[in-house]
């Protein structure tokens, strides 16, 4: 095992499985490239949900308990397992009239129906650690016995037997079979191929070369390299960690040599491994249900990320310019070709993702957008001799993204249950009346309050996890109070993925500290500081009376007022948090730099000029009071080894 997949194992939420041979990897690789295939077949030729989903979902579960265990390869009982997850599961695809029965099942649709739960929180548990299917059981308790509850609770209802729990749950296209399991059979699915296909094609060592190539170079060249590898190689990946850590491996040598600490190192690495997860053109597994909840395009999503994605790296490299300033750091002479050539020989390597894009522009579904663009990035692989896919490659990037998306079908299929059960109870609408009335009817107190909630709830469980158990129960509390629906699920979207950086488990941040060797803590706290402005940025989407400018909503007054006046402010927010501007920043002017940070957050015309005022205010002291700092020594040059987790460079190519 390398270390870049030992680390994965340990800080992954999503855990990688295990390592088969022989005849159980022959069966995972049969099937997992049959469900991926069976995936595209749905595109063009649709199948009905509640044929398509539980058929999809069965194959998943066969796999995930062949593929996931704590054994090092499949036991007698995890093929039994493995069989009877796919007859219970396999029960719904060929009773069409099941959905019908879903008020008054039967015998045989009750048993059936409690062994699919079983199998599907067995799933969860196998591939996501012990917290998720802890909650679904929480909530299956809460919907049986919630007649016992005291009125003072507030959250107390009549008591479901098993029969109306099993209904919801199973019998239905509201629970296991909902829309976050729709969403993991059709987007999360086909853009994991997509990923994969990028992988093998050579794209993904062309993405951290064309960074290194255009920033290594600067003072600021190492830090900027690994906040732009970090966003390249998260449309392969899709998830925060697995980005850090295959980042790390790369950019830590150069971070390393460049002068960085190792807890700056870290905190630079783990913040741009999360920034991938909320851009276009991939973003994260839940901006997909975002798309399916709202019902609106994939492409509509992508708008509304677009602006707070711009902030996020503004933030991002307002860090990087202090730090390397503060710790004196110096640029690199990287021997690597200059980005002219790069682009011109492998550049063909960015055209599907911007494929993907122009599709959606255009009318294409997301679905035939990404297949399209999946065919694209292997056709384009016969262009380096290198990465050509042949069969065998083909076969390989099929089941790998097949194999990727296990861990989320189980989740997705686990929270699906959770949904069933707010949905039964009315328990959505029972706690965000709980909410709403704990902040006293005040939209600012319910949005912290939400934020908390949202992150508290990260901390136990994956990202997708949590943005749809936050979906059903948080978001009806913002809604209430005015908030609109689509600002209020990109707020708990933020929320959500930036749980993977939030103190106390912090997965990017830890990670990062065991590449870099540095303190765990320390590391933590620095990610939190650089990712600051995007815990605040959403606030102003459900706070500011013109904050919808920064999802692209409203007119272009209110966009291009919201798009000047935010960065403004983040900038502003990364001088006061990194004190640095030619010179320490002392404490006096950072508070009025800070301040001004908020102030101007609230996009509103008279605050923000007050904020301007206050900005210029805190500008002016930190400069008649500075102290210039030495200037730091120049470059050396510096000549890259093949990372260990990076394929060789593409320019040893002929």
């Amino acid at each position: 095992m390398t270390k870049t997949e030992a680390l994965l194992e340990e800080y992954e939420p999503e855990r990688p499985g295990r390592k088969l041979e022989g005849f159980p990897g022959r069966l995972v690789s049969v099937l997992g490239a049959g469900l991926a295939l069976f995936a595209v077949f749905w595109v063009f030729w649709p199948l009905a949900p509640q044929v398509y989903r539980p058929a999809f979902l069965a194959v998943a579960l066969l796999l995930t308990f062949v593929a996931f265990g704590r054994a090092k390869q499949p036991t007698t009982a995890d093929y039994v397992v493995a069989v009877l997850a796919l007859l219970a599961i396999g029960y719904a695809v060929f009773t069409p009239d099941l959905v019908r029965r879903a008020a008054r099942p039967e015998t045989l649709d009750i048993v059936f129906g409690v062994a699919a739960i079983l199998f599907v929180v067995e799933a969860t548990r196998r591939t996501t650690g012990w917290a998720l299917p802890a909650i679904c059981v929480a909530f299956l308790f809460y919907a049986f016995f919630g007649g016992l509850l005291p009125d003072w609770t507030q959250i107390g209802h009549k008591g479901y037997g098993i029969d109306r729990i099993v209904g919801q749950s199973f019998m239905g296209l509201e629970g296991i079979f909902g829309v976050p399991l729709d969403v993991a059979a059709t987007y999360i699915i086909l853009f994991a191929i997509y990923g994969a296909v990028l992988e093998f094609s050579g794209a993904a060592r062309f993405f951290v070369e064309i960074s290194f190539a255009a920033f290594g170079r600067s003072k600021t060249g190492p830090g900027r390299t690994s906040a732009a590898a970090g966003f390249l190689l998260g449309t392969v990946s899709g998830s925060g960690v697995a980005t850090t850590v295959t980042l790390g491996s790369v950019a830590w040598p150069l971070l390393r040599k460049a002068g960085y600490p190792k807890d700056q190192g870290g905190g630079i690495m783990a913040a741009s491994g999360i920034g991938a997860i909320l851009s276009p053109p991939t973003l994260g597994a839940a901006a997909f249900i975002i798309a399916e909840i709202l019902e609106v395009s994939y492409l509509q999503v992508l708008v509304y990320a677009l602006i707070p994605s711009i902030l996020y790296y503004v933030g991002i490299l307002m860090a990087i310019e202090a730090d390397a300033r503060r710790h004196e750091v110096h640029g690199l002479d990287i021997e690597t070709p200059g980005v002219g050539k790069l682009l011109a020989r492998w550049g063909y390597h960015f055209s599907s993702l911007f494929l993907i894009v122009f599709l959606l522009a255009i009318g294409f579904s997301a679905f035939r957008s990404v297949i399209i663009a999946t065919v694209v990035a292997f056709l384009l692989s016969f262009l380096d001799r290198r990465d050509r896919m042949g069969p065998r490659a083909v076969w390989e990037a099929l089941v790998a993204g097949s194999r990727g998306v296990l861990p989320i079908v189980a989740t997705t299929a686990a929270a699906g249950i959770i949904v069933a059960v707010v949905s039964l109870t009315g328990l959505g609408l029972k706690l965000a009346g709980l909410i709403v009335d704990l902040a006293g009817g005040s939209l600012a107190l319910t949005a912290i309050l939400a934020a908390i909630a949202v992150l508290i709830l990260g901390l136990a469980v994956p990202v997708t996890a949590s943005f749809i158990i936050a979906a059903a129960v948080v978001a009806p509390a913002l809604v209430a109070l005015g908030v609109e629906d689509f600002a209020a699920y990109m707020f708990i979207f933020y929320y959500a993925v930036l749980s993977e950086v939030s103190p106390p488990t912090a997965l990017s941040a830890f990670a990062a500290a065991a590449i870099t060797g540095g303190n765990g803590f320390k590391t933590m706290m620095l990610t939190c500081r650089y990712t600051l402005p995007a815990f605040l940025v959403p606030f102003a989407f459900v706070l500011a009376p013109r904050g919808e400018g920064l999802l692209m909503q409203g007119g272009l007054e209110t966009i291009a007022f919201a798009v000047v006046v935010s960065i403004i402010a983040v900038v502003a927010l990364g001088l006061a948090l990194e004190g640095w501007l030619k010179g320490e920043i002392g404490w006096p002017a950072r508070a009025l730099i800070g301040a001004a940070a908020l102030l101007l957050l609230w996009l509103e015309p008279t605050v923000t000029l007050i904020g301007l005022v206050v900005l210029a205010a805190g500008l002016a002291l930190h400069f008649v009071t500075r102290t210039p700092p030495d200037e730091p020594s120049g470059g050396e040059r510096f000549t890259r080894e093949a990372p260990q987790a990076a394929p060789s460079s593409p320019s040893s190519s002929s």
